[in-house]
């Protein structure tokens, strides 16, 4: 194999490619990415054996072939290349060699086997569909938050990917929950969408899908079969396995009667949440609200360390009601709101808390409280 390839395409398909090798693998070859060259591309492949990212980038290809090496070191070689070089590698089966050369720079890197190398296999895929990548970016991105990190309950380790009934018909919907916070999130079926079966992404598959997804006029190529989900651009594709296991029936915890209802702007909720919790060394300490005639305050109270209160302008008009809750998991859904305002509705102190943006009902969170 011999190429040629200008820097910053070659970096830009290695650092997408290598960011699902795994740190510490007692598979050498997994630690490994595969170059793949013909015609006039070069095709970067890696795994983990759970998620594969294929990146392909132009190159000048002088000879065909095929190597494997050391992804991190190979990404940080050509991280420190200097701009605009033209990188040129060549493979010499010979001395189990692949030679780094832009400039002055001269590498050579131990290979491995491209035999060895394990390449995922296609699964038949039972629904494909193309949607925006500012649909799926939003699916996923204001739903991620409430991914649980609890190895046991494994299958709440990912987003629930799947079709489901709303009041404005058939959606696409993603759902994530920890047991203690709960994102909803609705787009417009796709086409093709129809059939889909619902899947569970994996947290880390989630997290390299984000990657994909940063171009606002690019189609996405979706295909979703029991065991796998693949999302494809012209130049990388990322497949990965789903988690094997039944998401809950979470449309049981979306209360369904909550009729106290307060409207606040919600970057200022935000910036008076963070800002009073602050004196918690917990990031977990209850910050109680005390809700009473278009009067919000909000509170903290650590014995160790302090106090703090501050007071905002709501619209409220339901008797009075004291609650509490985690400081990180309100946060994190009070910065999910795109629109000004956001809407909570309430039932009492002890039960489940609803938030949506504004009059929207296509992202709805759920938010469990604390005693406080």
């Amino acid at each position: 194999m011999k190429i040629s390839i200008e820097r910053g395409a070659l970096l830009r398909a290695v650092a997408r490619a290598q960011s699902v090798v795994e740190r510490r693998n007692t598979i050498p070859i997994l630690a490994n990415v595969l170059i793949e060259a013909e015609g006039d591309e070069v095709q970067f492949r890696a795994t983990d054996l759970d998620i594969e990212v294929v990146d392909k980038a132009p190159a000048k290809v002088e000879r065909a072939g095929s190597t494997t090496v050391n992804a991190v070191v190979f990404h940080e070689i050509v991280r420190k290349l200097p701009d605009g070089a033209l990188v040129n590698l060549t493979d010499d089966n010979a001395s189990g060699r692949l030679t780094v050369e832009a400039g002055r720079s001269n590498f050579a890197l131990a290979t491995l086997p491209r035999q060895d190398f394990p390449v995922m296999a296609n699964a038949e895929y039972g629904a494909n569909f193309r949607a925006p990548a500012p649909v799926l970016r939003r699916l996923f991105d204001k739903s991620k938050f409430a991914i649980s990190t609890e190895e046991t309950r494994y299958y709440l380790n990912g987003v629930y990917m799947h079709v489901a009934d709303s009041e404005e018909g058939r959606v696409l919907r993603c759902v994530a929950t920890d047991g203690h916070r709960l994102a909803r999130i609705d787009a417009g079926l796709p086409d093709g969408a129809e059939t889909m079966p619902g899947v569970i992404v994996p947290r880390k598959a989630v997290g390299e899908l984000r990657k994909l997804l940063d171009d606002d006029d690019m189609e996405i190529a979706v295909s979703v079969s029991e065991t796998k989900v693949r999302f494809a651009t012209p130049d990388i594709t990322l497949t990965s396995k789903v988690i094997d296991g039944t998401f809950p029936d979470y449309m049981r915890v979306i209360p369904q009667n909550n009729t106290r209802r307060l409207e606040v702007d919600a970057s200022d909720f935000a910036r008076a949440v963070d800002r009073v919790a602050t004196v918690s060394s917990e990031r977990s300490r209850a910050v109680k609200l005390q809700l009473e005639d278009d009067r919000l305050i909000l509170s903290v109270n650590a014995p160790d360390a302090g106090n703090a209160e501050e007071e905002l302008v709501v619209s409220y008009s339901d008797e009075k009601l004291e609650i509490g809750f985690n400081a990180k998991y309100l946060l994190e859904i009070a910065n999910q709101v795109d629109r000004e305002n956001a809407v909570f509705l309430f039932n009492s102190s002890g039960d489940p808390t609803l938030m949506r943006e504004g009059a929207d009902t296509s992202a709805v969170y759920v938010v469990m409280p604390m005693r406080v």
